[in-house]
């Protein structure tokens, strides 16, 4: 093979130039090759796992391949996370502080200051950025929800979407979570539908296995030396908990014994593994969970369901990233893959007392009821649920700490992280007890490779790295921990870790019971008054290398200690721009934010066009709004979808069927309201509207949105009319609107599959929320209610 002479682009051009070719010597600009024997990278991130969930940390969620990858590797048992999402992720993958990267909470909760706006920096460079510039491979797939809200649609702009953070390949969704069954997918920079349905055998998970191993087939296959990074993070176990039949059933009966009894055994085998120092007790019974005993059977079954569903989704997953580790080993690649597990929090109380049988239900503020859940006790995981499991189980999942996700006890921040590299680490099985932080992972995989964090990254100056590597406990079990300090706030409630010391301050209470004795809530606005009485009253202290699962408040036997604790916090709080602290309010979802368009109050669609993400999409609750299709409807007539958002689980319906004009609203999978035209629709060009006008105000606390008259128009007369007793609070789930089509998921599937396109002719669909509505003429109105 001939050798070609190679020189650093931008340096001195090493070749000869003469008059001609003959004359001449070549040289050649060296393309970006990454060092002989480098690793594959892979991040495995799981979703709202907590602690004592898979076996590999003694869990009863069987997981064989990270059983396999502990059993070569490392688990490490003192690594913590933000205790939600989109901060961690954040975090991991750039090595920086949360409020740092303006990631306080998850991006839908974005306010307008630094530490709250959702806008991470290119100056907070992504290790996919980094690692390109050593010549690899990035990719991801599955969850990303660290873009911007108001950046997700199809107008951009990108560059916070992954193939702007530095990932060459995506698939995958760019929300919080979606629907297993009828996921919203993103293929690089543009939406796309599954390629199956349900009933032929598709599930998101199986789907993005298949988009890892094409990934890195299609790579390999053109650079076989080259490595890849492969950011892999699926919805599991975040609600919806979707799996199929076969799967759930050989959960049958296993989590009969309930949360009270599982947490017992599970600490015994996290004893046993060596995940818990001497001395380590469970924690106490929380006040918001009821004891298993005191449950009525039904009660009890339905509870057992919804854990066997919820294990048989993690041992689902868990094959699925199987098949793509066993494509690696295939390449002979394995022993040379840096394999790195981790959840992002721990597990997620959002399912309430009772579990839901859909998940919109929390997100509304409407009471989930045990009445409701047994309804769906046969189809629980199915494709007609959006379910998450009861808080019991979620106390119980994070095993042996106290709380979960949201909350900075360790139940909320301590989580899994398993360190698998046969080829650089000789230790097999074994246990770490050193202190980690999330932020450390992208320090550690640098140190690792023996690289350093860039000063730039495409002409943007760099921030600090501010987590520290613990590269250095790969081979040595007994090497110091060099991450001292870490503050901790989520919605307001926090916590400081220093030197095997804990102080937290629970907001709004260390429980929802106890907060509700001092009149406060989850979601409540966080004043200075009360900041001010929690500063003086709310700290407590815990010893964690004696007592890591925080259950001897020590603070009133170490005031000095305490204060001490108290000030580190303010100290970090203004080192990383922390401030102001906001608690979770849901109305949150609905501040305005600047959008990519100027504001508007009129949205014209087109049909056919891609989905708009939930985000964007027009918010319609709680005010008068109404959506005009200007349609032609050919001879013989013409059906399908005029505008939708949503799915079976909520949202809402502009619809033609059986040669009427029909609009249904969706009530968080609970009741339907749907009004239909008293009369066919002709032939022709035609002016369809639905509109809505609020007949009262909403009632969020309890989950109800303003109720109103839900009126049908053709050409300006009414043709249709239903009182509505109430809406939607706040959200129509997690899938956005289209036009012409049903782009996910039937809103209303007795009456239609998606995506019923319109088989007559579109023009246009405009979404107005002004308030401009139609004034009826009364005694049209009167005439059209004697018909119904």
């Amino acid at each position: 093979m001939t050798k070609l002479k190679e020189y650093e682009p931008g340096s001195h051009f090493p070749g000869r130039i003469g008059r001609t070719l003959d004359e001449s010597e070549p040289a050649w600009p060296q393309p970006t090759r990454a060092r002989e024997q480098s690793p594959n990278i892979i991040f495995f991130v799981w979703d709202d796992v907590g602690f004592g969930q898979m076996s590999a940390y003694g869990g009863f969620c069987e997981t064989p391949t990270l059983d396999r990858l502990a059993g070569q590797g490392l688990r490490y048992a003192n690594f913590q996370t933000t205790a939600l999402c989109s901060p961690t992720r954040g975090c991991l993958l750039t090595g920086r502080n949360h409020h740092t990267l303006g990631l306080s909470a998850i991006t839908e909760l974005s306010l307008g200051y630094p530490a709250h706006n959702g806008y991470m920096g290119f100056e907070h460079g992504f290790l996919s950025e980094m690692l390109l510039e050593h010549g690899y491979n990035t990719f991801a797939a599955g969850k990303w929800h660290l873009t911007p809200p108001e950046e997700t649609t199809t107008a951009g702009p990108f560059h916070r979407w992954p193939l702007g953070r530095g990932f060459e390949r995506y698939y995958g969704f760019l929300g919080g979570d979606t629907d297993q069954w009828h996921p919203d997918l993103t293929h690089d920079n543009h939406p796309v539908t599954p390629p199956a349905k349900p009933e032929e055998g598709y599930h998101l998970n199986i789907d993005l296995a298949d988009r890892a191993i094409e990934f890195i087939k299609d790579a390999k296959v053109n650079a076989p030396d080259k490595p890849f990074f492969l950011y892999y993070a699926t919805g599991a176990g975040h609600a919806p908990h979707h799996v199929e039949k076969q799967w759930i059933d050989k959960y049958k009966g296993r989590f009969d014994m309930g949360w009270d009894e599982y947490r017992k055994a599970v600490f015994e085998r996290q004893k046993a593994l060596g995940l818990l120092p001497t001395g380590a007790e469970l924690s106490d019974h929380d006040p918001d969970v009821p004891a298993w005993d005191s449950l009525p059977e039904e009660a009890r079954r339905m509870y057992a369901r919804q854990m066997e569903v919820y294990a048989a989704f993690m041992e689902q997953t868990d094959h699925h990233f199987g098949r793509v580790m066993d494509f690696v080993e295939t390449l002979g690649e394995l022993d040379n893959t840096l394999v790195i597990v981790i959840s992002d929090n721990g597990a997620s109380a959002e399912g309430g007392v009772h579990g839901t049988f859909n998940e919109a239900l929390f997100f509304n503020s409407v009471e989930e009821t045990l009445k409701d859940n047994l309804k769906h006790f046969d189809d629980w995981g199915g494709p007609n649920t959006f379910p998450h499991y009861s808080w019991g189980w979620t106390w119980a999942g994070d095993t042996p700490f106290r709380r979960w996700k949201r909350e900075t006890y360790r139940g909320g921040t301590s989580d899994p992280c398993i360190v698998c590299w046969p080829k650089r680490i000789r230790a097999r099985g074994e246990v770490r007890h050193q202190y980690a932080h999330v932020t450390d992972i992208v320090p550690t995989v640098l140190a690792a490779l023996s690289l350093d964090a860039p000063a730039t990254i495409r002409g943007v100056p760099q921030s600090p790295i501010q987590g520290v590597s613990f590269a250095h406990t790969f081979d040595d079990a007994k090497a110091p921990t060099r991450h001292h300090t870490q503050y901790f706030e989520m919605f307001g409630h926090r916590a400081i870790y220093h030197d095997g010391w804990r102080a937290v301050c629970p907001f709004p209470g260390p429980s929802f019971a106890e907060a509700a004795e001092q009149g406060r809530f989850f979601g409540m606005p966080l004043s200075a008054e009360i900041l001010d009485d929690l500063d003086a009253h709310g700290w407590e202290l815990y010893h964690v290398a004696e007592d890591p699962s925080e259950r001897r408040n020590v603070a009133a036997e170490h005031p000095d200690k305490l204060h001490e604790m108290v000030q580190r916090w303010y100290t970090e709080a203004g080192r990383y721009g922390v401030l102001p602290l906001a608690s979770a309010d849901m109305q949150r979802m609905n501040v305005a934010r600047p959008t990519v368009s100027r504001p508007r109050e009129r949205y014209v669609y087109y049909p056919g066009g891609a989905p708009v993400s939930f985000a964007a999409a027009p918010r319609l609750y709680n005010r008068p709004h109404s959506i005009t299709a200007e349609v032609e409807i050919p001879e013989g007539g013409a059906e399908g979808v005029l505008m939708t958002q949503g799915s079976r689980n909520a949202g809402y319906a502009l619809y033609v069927k059986d040669g009427r004009l029909h609009y249904v609203h969706n009530y968080v999978g609970l009741e339907l309201f749907k009004v239909s035209s008293v009369e066919p629709l002709p032939t022709g060009k035609l002016r369809l509207r639905y509109e809505f006008e609020p007949t009262g105000k909403p009632d969020l606390r309890s989950g109800k949105g303003s109720p109103g008259r839900a009126q049908l128009y053709m050409n300006g007369t009414i043709v249709g009319n239903l009182e509505m007793p109430l809406s939607t609070p706040s959200m129509f789930g997690v899938l956005g609107a289209s036009c012409g089509y049903a782009a996910y998921d039937s809103v209303i599937p007795e009456d239609y599959e998606a995506p019923f396109p319109f088989s007559g002719r579109i023009d246009q669909v405009v979404v107005d929320v002004s308030g401009d509505l139609t004034r009826d003429d009364q005694a049209e109105l009167k005439r059209l209610m004697t018909q119904q």
